[in-house]
C-alpha cells in the first residue's frame, strides 16, 4: 500500500487546510523542493501535489513550485498533481514538464466531457478526485455541495477509463479524526479501478486498518497534516505499508 505524503501549495508555501477552508491555512515550509525531497528520502512512492490556489482559481497559480518539485525528485517518485487544472493543453504541458498523474476534481463535474476527452487523449496518466460529504459531490474547492452521489459518479468516471478515484471524505480532511474507511470500503468495492484514500488519516493505526481492506481495492492513502505536525510517523508508516508488497 502506498501511503502517499500530500505537498498543498498555497502562495508559493507548503500549508495544510481543515476542511478545505483557504483562511485555516497553516503554513508548514517555504520551499516545496525540499519538503518534497524529505518526504521521498523517508520512504515515499509518490507524491500528491495541490495547487491550492490554482484549485480555487479554476487555472494554475503555482506552476513555478510545481517545477521545483519536479526538479527536486527528478525521476526518483512519480508525482500526481491537482488543482485548477480544465483543459487538455494545461495537462500536456504538466506531464511534459515531468508530472506522472493528473488529478482532475471540479472540471470532471463541471465541465461536460472534459475528462472523457483527458482520459482519451493521455490514457494511463488521469486520476479523478471526487470530494464528498455524506455521500454527495463537493466542486470548487470544496465550496459547493452537488447532488451527485459519489458512487454513481465513480461508475461513471470507471467507464471514461481513469487510473484511479482519488476519495476524500472533506468533513474529515485535515481534522485528523481518522480515515472514513467504512465508506472508502463502500466506494472501492463498487469499481475495479483502485481507490486511494484521503483525509483524516492520523496515525499508524489508521494505516493499519486500511491495509487490513487493502485487498478490497485501496491502493494507498494520502497524509497531510498529521506528518508535518508529527502525529504520524511518515517513516514507520512507509515502512509498514510498503511491508505488505513483499
Amino acid at each position: 500500500m502506498l501511503i502517499i505524503p500530500a505537498i498543498d501549495i498555497k502562495d508559493g508555501q507548503c500549508v495544510r487546510l481543515e476542511k478545505g477552508e483557504m483562511a485555516s491555512a497553516t503554513v508548514f515550509s517555504n520551499n516545496a523542493g525540499e519538503t518534497a525531497r524529505k518526504w521521498l528520502d523517508m520512504g515515499a512512492k509518490r507524491l500528491h501535489v495541490v495547487d491550492l490556489n490554482g484549485a480555487f482559481a479554476g487555472k494554475p497559480k503555482n506552476e513555478k513550485v510545481v517545477k521545483e518539485i519536479i526538479a527536486a525528485v527528478g525521476e526518483d517518485v512519480p508525482i500526481q498533481l491537482g488543482g485548477g487544472i480544465r483543459d487538455l493543453d494545461t495537462i500536456e504541458r504538466y506531464l511534459d514538464d515531468g508530472v506522472s498523474y493528473i488529478v482532475i476534481g471540479t472540471a470532471a463535474v463541471k465541465i461536460s466531457g472534459f475528462l472523457h476527452e483527458a482520459c482519451d487523449a493521455f490514457p494511463g496518466h488521469i486520476i479523478v478526485a471526487l470530494d464528498a460529504k455524506e455521500g454527495k459531490v463537493a466542486t470548487d474547492g470544496w465550496s459547493k455541495l452537488t447532488g451527485h452521489d459519489v458512487i454513481d459518479l465513480a461508475v461513471r468516471f470507471q467507464d471514461y477509463g481513469v487510473e484511479a478515484v482519488l476519495y476524500t471524505d472533506i468533513v474529515r480532511d485535515g481534522m485528523m479524526t481518522g480515515v472514513n474507511i467504512e465508506a472508502t470500503v463502500k466506494l472501492a468495492q463498487a469499481l475495479t479501478i483502485p481507490v486511494i484514500a484521503s483525509g483524516g488519516l492520523n496515525d499508524i493505526e489508521d494505516v493499519k486498518r486500511l491495509m487490513a481492506v487493502e485487498d478490497e481495492g485501496i491502493m494507498g492513502a494520502i497524509t497531510g497534516r498529521a506528518i508535518y505536525e508529527g502525529k504520524l510517523d511518515f517513516a514507520k508508516a512507509c515502512e509498514i505499508a510498503h511491508a505488505s508488497e513483499k
